[in-house]
């Protein structure tokens, strides 16, 4: 199985354990290298799918203390009737810029050498032709995200991916960015990546900003589309309904 999607296994074998009762609220999870054990894969890989369950509010990590299983008790998603489109990607550069310029000054070489294997994957990704997935994409900036140190953060942009995914307008854009040019996206990627390398976090955060240009603009486009269908098809309602042929017609009542 492909290191990228091998986390999402692990969470989907948490969940169950979780919601089986094995693991129940308030207890405490085994460490790390017991679950890397259990689960038979890196703890890297246990890492991953520790902040993903965070992001869920499935588990709690308490600092000095361990992991806890949280109330499963249901968080307001970003995307109930609070965000629209525009104002979750303006969130996305706000935060993401940010968060590039944090991580500028503190990634380790590992970090950095996970984020070239990435774009490797980016690359195959585009030769597959599998234009409209953000599995790699999505993992880039997550190890940015964690770069920082800082899981507030990391948990903060894994909150907006997921806020994206339930976001049409969004998933519309983001595909037609990737099918326009796809390999202006792996250099968006490889100028992110580059800057953070550099450990300059003002070119980080330009970079990581300019990346989200080209989506932004695919959003305006995907909404005033819309827009304009939405418009044509009320003014065709309107003309069948008061056409000259209509009114004209000796059978109208």
């Amino acid at each position: 199985m492909s290191g990228k999607r091998l986390y999402r296994t692990v969470v989907e074998k948490m969940l169950v354990l979780i919601d089986s009762g094995e693991y129940p609220v308030g207890s405490r999870l085994p460490p790390e290298r017991e679950l890397a054990e259990r689960f038979n894969v890196s703890r890297p890989t246990i890492r991953e799918a520790v902040i993903a369950l965070e992001a869920k509010g499935r588990i709690a990590v308490k600092g000095g203390s361990g992991m806890y299983v949280s109330d499963a008790v249901a968080k307001k998603k970003i995307t109930s009737g609070v965000a629209s489109p525009f104002e979750l990607m303006e969130a996305r550069v706000v935060v993401e810029g940010e968060v590039a310029a944090l991580a500028a000054s503190m990634i380790t070489s590992e970090e950095l050498e996970s984020l070239r294997d990435v774009l490797v994957d980016m690359a195959k990704e585009n030769k597959q032709e599998e234009l409209g997935a953000d599995s790699a994409d999505r993992k880039f900036h997550s190890i940015i995200a964690r770069a920082t140190n800082n899981r507030v953060l990391a948990v903060m942009v894994e909150n907006l991916w997921t806020a994206q995914e339930d976001l049409h307008y969004i998933r519309v854009a983001h595909q037609a960015v990737c099918m326009e040019d796809i390999q202006t996206r792996l250099e968006e990627h490889q100028m992110i990546y580059n800057a953070l390398a550099n450990q300059d976090p003002q070119a980080a955060r330009a970079a990581m900003r300019q990346h989200f240009t080209r989506t932004i603009d695919a959003l305006h486009s995907a909404t005033e589309e819309d827009a304009v269908k939405a418009v044509r098809q009320k003014l065709s309602l309107t003309r069948e309904r008061f056409s000259a042929d209509r009114l004209t017609d000796s059978t109208l009542r």
